[in-house]
């Protein structure tokens, strides 16, 4: 029997229309998958309501992948493909498998030689880092910072020596109540020219990029609290 593939599908940023970010493509695929891994069911069948699929939503079978769920269970997740039938991963936001624990089924897919297709959508990763005007060539995506302000500081001046010595953009994310403290971190720990780029709601209506000195940027900052942001900085 042939097996199923492993289909990675990216969702929306935000708020945003379908049509804008989602190759029609991806939907048609969609209407040959019945059981998905996702982070969260309701979200997940909300974008799929979304996307207009074919197939009835509550036809659908839904595995949920999170930071509670015991990895004892993630063979069960592939069990369908072995079986012959399509699996699809939605992430909560933008690509899965990126800042994901999509991953950890990726490499169960690969191990069991179940095909792995990713399409193509948006990621705030790569969005941001475009729209940015820093190094595309050299970067680090390092994920969340420290929460304890001290380690956070530590760290941030760590990433911006490596930033000055390699001309390397330095890339982060943050949940979004805690990114007024980042900001304010960066703000404290960075030297005065190195410039820093603010990401919030990309691809959305309500999307806001910019990129200025740390001098510049005192006194100006925006309110972010609770808005998804990307945020990348380079010492030159």
């Amino acid at each position: 029997m042939a097996k199923g593939k492993l289909f990675l599908i990216p969702n929306t940023i935000g708020d945003t229309e379908i049509e804008k970010v989602i190759p029609a493509y991806n939907l048609e695929l969609m209407n040959t998958i019945f059981c998905y891994i996702v982070e969260n069911v309701r979200t997940a069948r909300r974008f799929l309501s979304k996307c207009k699929i074919a197939n009835k939503i509550d036809d659908l079978q839904f595995f949920i992948l999170n930071e509670h769920t015991n990895p004892i269970e993630y063979k069960q997740f592939i069990l369908p493909a072995l079986k012959g039938m399509h699996l699809g991963i939605i992430s909560e936001a933008g690509c899965p498998a990126i800042a994901d624990p999509g991953a950890e089924i990726v490499k169960l897919a690969h191990l069991n030689e179940i095909e792995v297709v990713p399409l193509v959508g948006p990621t705030s990763i790569i969005l941001a880092l475009m729209a940015s005007g820093f190094n595309g060539q050299r970067f680090s995506f390092n994920g969340y910072l420290p929460v304890k302000p001290d380690e956070r500081a530590t760290r941030i001046r760590k990433d911006e020596q490596r930033s000055r010595q390699e001309q390397q953009t330095q890339i982060y994310i943050e949940t979004p109540y805690r990114n007024n403290p980042l900001i304010e971190s960066f703000l404290a720990n960075l030297h005065p020219e190195t410039r820093l780029c603010i990401a919030v709601n990309l691809s959305s209506s309500l999307e806001f990029i910019k990129t200025r000195t740390i001098n510049q940027w005192k006194g100006k900052i925006p309110d972010l609290n609770k808005q998804p942001a990307i945020f990348l900085f380079h010492a030159g």
